[in-house]
């Protein structure tokens, strides 16, 4: 199902008095400037799509005659996907095995204009997540996801050559990305030298972390979503007062600058040091909610706008946007900035 085809309501919302459609306009005009290393898991989602046939002799399956394959960019892959669909400038470092896999990795990359420094590992595979899809007319049911990947911490020289890599690059860009899928790249010694790094460039430094938030010290910003917030905080979201007492907390723990916490269909909530917490609905809902790849979306504008010239609250306004988009398309998929202003001029905000 094409975008276009899915109905969608506006969401008719107060903005703070520091935004408005004329500012949020010419700051998505400018994610285009942005430069953004991405270091993190990356991956590939593997898309097996057959049509059904009948059931199995051998045993009570079903058998698919093969359509179609299908590989998307996935995990950091996919933010920095995200970043270079937005018009930004990425540069994306991780680790591949040695295997097949590697160099459709390299291939998605090279096809997407995004550069990148793979390190190869014989100890792991590339990590590839396939689903088996079967199809009957417009129909697609997921019916199996195979994983292989490895969830443990890269050794001691190959973080060594991914530091390499990292430093190589560092003064031809404006942030670094940290994104942890838990595929064993952000070791806590990758972590220390992005923020050294980041320190002597001047770089900002984001971070997409699912757990163990307390490792990412002093940076720019961290986008945990709710669930995994719960997890690391002890106790369930369900109002405004644990909402904020969350957030509060995350912000001890890291000493960010800006913590946002995602919350799905109930939009997202900024934290930044010394202020009052705010909070955005989804700008526009619909009837498919597909949340895949949505962490990234976030993260990936939010980085763009945070380099060219964005506060926290209007990177925050960009990646409500961009994420809104993105849930109503299946899958993971990205959003551009002609997709974002069209989007907004769309929507029914009280300036």
């Amino acid at each position: 199902m094409q975008s276009s085809e899915i109905r969608s309501t506006a969401v008719r919302t107060s903005l703070p008095p520091r935004l408005s459609k004329t500012i949020l306009s010419q700051r998505i005009r400018d994610l285009s400037k942005g430069r953004v290393i991405v270091v993190g898991d990356l991956l590939i989602d593997e898309l097996l799509e057959g049509s059904p046939e009948r059931i199995s002799r051998e045993a009570p399956v079903l058998i698919l005659e093969h359509v179609d394959t299908q590989l998307i960019p996935g995990g950091a892959a996919n933010t920095a996907n995200n970043i270079a669909a937005l018009g930004g400038n990425c540069h994306a470092i991780g680790v591949c095995g040695q295997d097949e896999y590697a160099s459709k990795l390299a291939s998605l990359f090279d096809r997407a204009g995004i550069s990148h420094g793979l390190t190869a590992d014989s100890t792991r595979p590339t990590t590839v997540k396939t689903r088996i899809l079967s199809k009957s007319h417009s129909f697609r049911q997921q019916l199996l996801r195979l994983d292989r990947i490895s969830h443990e911490p890269i050794n001691k020289a190959v973080e060594a050559l991914l530091t390499e890599k990292i430093q190589a690059s560092a003064s031809d860009y404006q942030a670094i990305v940290l994104s942890d899928y838990k595929g064993g790249v952000i070791t806590d010694g990758i972590i220390n030298i992005c923020r050294s790094i980041a320190q002597k460039h001047n770089l900002k430094l984001v971070v997409d972390a699912q757990n163990r938030f307390e490792r990412f010290q002093d940076v720019a910003m961290i986008t945990p979503n709710q669930p995994d917030t719960e997890q690391v905080v002890g106790f369930p979201i369900n109002s405004k007062e644990s909402l904020e007492r969350a957030g509060q907390q995350v912000l001890q723990m890291t000493r960010a600058e800006a913590v946002l916490i995602t919350r799905g269909a109930h939009g997202m909530a900024l934290f930044e040091r010394n202020q009052a917490m705010c909070q955005l609905p989804v700008f526009n809902r619909s009837e498919v909610f597909d949340v895949s790849g949505a962490g990234d979306t976030v993260i990936a504008t939010m980085a763009l706008a945070l380099v060219t010239g964005s506060s926290y609250l209007e990177a925050m306004a960009l990646g409500n946007l961009a994420a809104g988009i993105v849930v109503r398309k299946p899958g993971t998929d990205v959003t551009s900035q002609s997709e974002m202003l069209e989007t907004l001029d769309g929507i029914a905000l009280e300036e």
